[in-house]
């Protein structure tokens, strides 16, 4: 990546939505321009966990605005995340559609793990490089991460349901505030967040930080208020406790450094604070500069470093879980994508479903751990639910069901069939998975594969087959899979 080039991040939080914009220089990245809007989606799902209009007409109104400052900036540049909320509505796809129309670039829905993966990176890169043993503590509107790393390197991960928005909504109804629903929070949080205790036990980590809203609100509001600036105290916190409860109501809350946006979910927030306070028995945690959105800015960076793509590093942890025939795994990567490039044009979009292909290829036999006895079914389950630092939800369904369509009848598939560049990665996989039934390199230089709109064509040079008989006699039944479908494909081999 060359110095001064532009990158931005977007956070879609269930609390507000976030721009950041950075200037690449040396390995670092310099901030030029942050922009935060409170959409409170979160506060808009209802108890079917669908997104009201209103609430989606609030995020497409912002991310109308966040496109304006982005316009230009190319897709290698740009990262927008999606959390908890998106996580959780079941319309979420009706929300997104239109909000990636409207922002012109995609928006990744990311699993709690890799939310927690990226606001690791984006503390760590704003903090100054030591060996102390971190747990860094993210409370947002519908999710708490929680992580405990040292340097750049997170070393566990957890995402939590609960937070600002959805603690305020549950236990501080209309805005009231007593001691005893404050009580009530606690330790309804304190139910949640008790297996934590297992994951980062006190005796693990030496310092404790505190990123994005909830934390960083706190340490301003005590800092205005006469208590040491830049940390939140055990008991400056109880002091807040204490003037929130006497104040009765949100909006009878009369503090320095609290700010309009903050006020309608400032008690849940402290709520679930107060109680990780308790649990781990914290006596300071520390207001932490970078967020998701600057671990998102350091992530594009990876992706273009040879060797620093996250994903790759997470393939290469998922062949060797699972006990994968790396060899094999290899072969079918080379032949799908080699396959791919003759009916994919060479362009950015097509490079990036090549290696996403690749990264299908190499994992298709990652059900075999479970039972061969339908494999891909199980391979399949594996890659929509297993946590795979760096991808999003939507690109580990989708190599699921690469993995799942790499034999067998296609019916299985749906509507995801219906969409021209995953029936070309599909198709390919396919083809190579057949190719290399013998489990060694097919001659696959010599077999041509072609697509015009609708029909894929298949053709090799005079006496293929009567070299691999086996291989010809394989696809001839793919064609009659294909047959069943919206696709036509046909062989001509020799």
């Amino acid at each position: 990546m060359n110095d001064g080039t532009l990158l931005a991040a977007i956070d879609l939080g269930s609390n507000s939505y976030r721009l950041e914009i950075g200037r690449y220089h040396s390995g670092h990245i310099e901030r030029v321009e942050y922009i935060k809007e409170t959409v409170r989606q979160g506060s808009g799902l209802d108890e079917e966990k669908n997104l009201s209009p209103a609430a989606m007409e609030r995020g497409w109104e912002c991310l109308a605005r966040f496109a304006e400052r982005i316009q230009g900036f190319r897709k290698q540049q740009v990262r927008a995340v999606a959390t908890q909320t998106l996580r959780e509505a079941r319309n979420r796809d009706e929300f997104l559609a239109r909000a990636q129309s409207i922002l012109g670039f995609n928006i990744e829905v990311v699993s709690g793990q890799e939310e927690a993966r990226l606001i690791y990176q984006g503390v760590s890169h704003l903090l100054p490089q030591s060996d102390e043993r971190r747990l860094v503590v993210d409370i947002g509107g519908r999710s708490t991460e929680m992580i405990l790393g040292q340097g750049y390197q997170a070393l566990r991960m957890e995402s939590y349901r609960l937070g600002s928005v959805a603690w305020s909504g549950k236990y501080f109804a209309r805005g009231q505030i007593s001691s005893a629903s404050m009580k009530t929070a606690e330790i309804a949080a304190k139910a949640v967040l008790d297996e934590a205790l297992d994951t980062f036990p006190p005796t693990e980590w030496t310092a404790a930080y505190g990123s994005s809203g909830t934390v960083g609100a706190v340490a301003e509001i005590l800092g205005s208020n006469g208590w040491a600036s830049g940390v939140v105290t055990r008991s400056g916190l109880d002091w807040l406790i204490e003037r929130m409860v006497k104040a009765g109501h949100v909006d009878q809350l009369r503090l320095e450094g609290l700010k309009d946006d903050r006020r309608p979910v400032l008690a849940g927030g402290v709520s679930v604070l107060s109680a990780i306070f308790d649990l781990f028995d914290i006596q300071q945690m520390v207001p932490a500069q970078g967020a998701l959105r600057q671990g998102a800015l350091y992530d594009l960076i990876d992706r273009v470093s040879d060797g620093g793509d996250v994903r790759e590093r997470t393939v290469r942890w998922l062949a060797d879980r699972f006990s994968i025939d790396d060899a094999q795994a290899q072969r079918v990567s080379t032949v799908a994508t080699a396959l791919f490039a003759q009916v994919a044009a060479v362009d950015a979009q097509n490079e990036r479903y090549s290696q996403k292909l690749a990264w299908a290829a190499r994992l298709h036999e990652i059900g075999t751990h479970i039972s061969h006895d339908r494999s891909y079914h199980h391979g399949a389950y594996i890659l929509d639910n297993v946590d795979a630092p760096g991808f999003s939800l939507p690109e580990l369904h989708r190599m699921s069901q690469l993995v799942l369509g790499q034999r067998g009848k296609l019916r299985k598939l749906g509507a995801a069939l219906g969409e021209e560049l995953f029936a070309k990665q599909l198709l390919c996989l396919r083809l190579a998975v057949i190719l290399c039934h013998a489990r060694r390199m097919p001659e696959h230089e010599s077999v041509k594969l072609s697509y015009k709109p609708g029909v894929f064509k298949l053709s090799t040079n005079p006496g293929w087959a009567r070299r691999y008989p086996q291989s010809a006699w394989l696809l001839g039944e793919e064609v009659l899979a294909w047959q069943k479908t919206d696709w036509k494909f046909g062989i001509d081999i020799r």
